[in-house]
């Protein structure tokens, strides 16, 4: 049984990414007002939807910087106050430029939450409930778009400023999130590693952790982790050639999360309905399906993440995903597109996304760097995700409209083979396993 304390610091910073879903999708239900009032043209348009996706990139990048520095919790506190500022600041804007800077500074949070969430909740976690704790942040982002999608509804229509509520109550949550991230404790691990006089503070909540565990063992192990020096006697640096494998295996994780086509499926779903010919309300329809059935398969994942492995999970996904994707493409090609055949394909795909790659992704990114360096790995994997789905999104229009429904599907399902070899070659298991064992094995293989 994971300890209530631990079970409270890992929702509260799980916040985060309740905060990060919505921030992302609450938009969708406010620019066509926001074009209307500041009579934007194409490109404007385009960079108001665009902008917080820019400061998320640039956030994931830089987003390991801070959590070195300052620290885990601080960090986190700052993200909190990015996004009420963006909260109340977009709901507020008199002009068209200070919507601009605040949706950005709100897809900075987004991008900084995305690297320092997991990471502290991977540092806190006991071994054995790792996979389900991190799996939280995953669960929250996709409960955060729903609720995004949720809220716009409730608002439509109760005034002529009736976006403006739409974007201003994230500052409920916002607010809950600044509170209680106060009651969280520092990571245990940043502690060791960077503050010498707080180790009495590192062991308390360790214990409070792993009430099973030999705690000056463990602290031990993570102390001679950061004794490690490369061969000129300086603390390693992330793109050193010992971190080659780690550095590899996020990479490519975060590269086949994205060209799985997840992003193009949820941005454009009723597109996509509306090309097989279901009308613009029924594409409607099965769009907010696809938010549901994203959010029940990631809770049934966030269940069995710990008992069945992080890769028992990516085989079953993407053996589905392949499957799937193939059906979708075969449509396209034969132009079945008198039945429910191709939503029901896209349910059914959504539903092995999230119950692999959309749960396992900042799971396992957040185990497999060392100590010393996993900030910066956090970073790089979250920072090769966030390009990729910005590449994606952005080309996945042109993408269809030049080579065909058919041929864009068959693409993904390709990628899709190419991580069936990645996860069965490479992955490996990190289950029930301390972050310093995995350290051990994946670093020094």
């Amino acid at each position: 049984m994971v300890s209530k304390k631990v079970y409270f610091w890992s929702i509260v910073v799980a916040l985060g990414g309740f905060l990060f879903g919505f921030d992302t999708a609450v938009i969708s239900g406010a620019e066509k007002a926001i074009q209307k009032l500041w009579n934007l043209n194409v490109f404007e348009h385009g960079l108001t939807v665009a902008i917080a996706l820019i400061g998320t990139v640039l956030g994931s990048l830089t987003g390991g910087i801070p959590s070195d520095k300052f620290g885990r919790k601080n960090t986190l506190f700052g993200i909190a106050v990015l996004y009420l500022l963006a909260s109340v600041g977009t709901a507020l804007a008199p002009d068209w430029y200070t919507f601009l800077f605040f949706r950005f500074l709100g897809g900075i949070g987004v991008g900084v939450s995305s690297v320092t969430a997991p990471l502290y909740i991977s540092e806190i976690a006991p071994a054995k409930s790792r996979g389900k704790l991190v799996a939280m942040f995953q669960f929250n982002i996709v409960f955060g778009i729903l609720m995004a999608y949720v809220s716009n509804y409730a608002f439509a229509g109760i005034s002529e400023h009736d976006w403006r509520w739409m974007l201003g109550i994230q500052a409920v949550p916002s607010i809950v999130f600044l509170a209680t991230i106060l009651m969280v404790p520092e990571s245990p691990r940043w502690l060791l590693l960077n503050r010498a006089n707080k180790v009495e503070d590192a062991k308390r909540t360790l214990e409070i952790a792993n009430p099973d565990a030999n705690i000056n063992q463990m602290v031990t192990d993570i102390l001679m982790s950061a004794q490690e020096r490369d061969d000129f006697g300086n603390k390693p640096v992330l793109f050193s050639k010992k971190y080659s494998l780690p550095i590899t295996l996020a990479v490519l994780f975060a590269f086949f999360n994205q060209v799985s086509g997840i992003n193009a499926i949820i941005y454009y779903a009723p597109r996509i309905f509306e090309m097989v010919g279901l009308g613009q309300e029924s594409a409607l329809l099965s769009s907010a399906g696809i938010g549901f059935v994203n959010f029940l398969f990631t809770l049934l994942a966030m269940n069995v993440i710990d008992r069945f492995g992080r890769r028992t999970l990516m085989f079953i996904g993407s053996l589905g995903l392949i499957v799937t994707l193939g059906l979708v493409a075969k449509a396209f090609y034969l132009e079945e597109f008198n039945s429910m055949s191709v939503p029901v394909y896209l349910f059914v795909y959504i539903a092995f996304f999230a119950f692999s790659q959309g749960a396992v992704i900042w799971v396992f990114i957040s185990e497999i760097f060392p100590n010393q360096v996993r900030a910066s790995g956090q970073a790089l994997g979250s920072f090769t995700h966030w390009i990729m789905a910005a590449v994606i999104a952005f080309s996945f229009p042109y993408i269809a409209e030049t080579l065909g429904g058919g041929n864009t599907f068959m693409i993904f399902t390709g990628m899709m083979v190419l991580q069936l070899i990645f996860v069965w070659r490479m992955m490996p298991e990190t289950k029930g396993t301390s972050l310093e064992k995995i350290e051990k094995s994946v670093v020094f293989h």
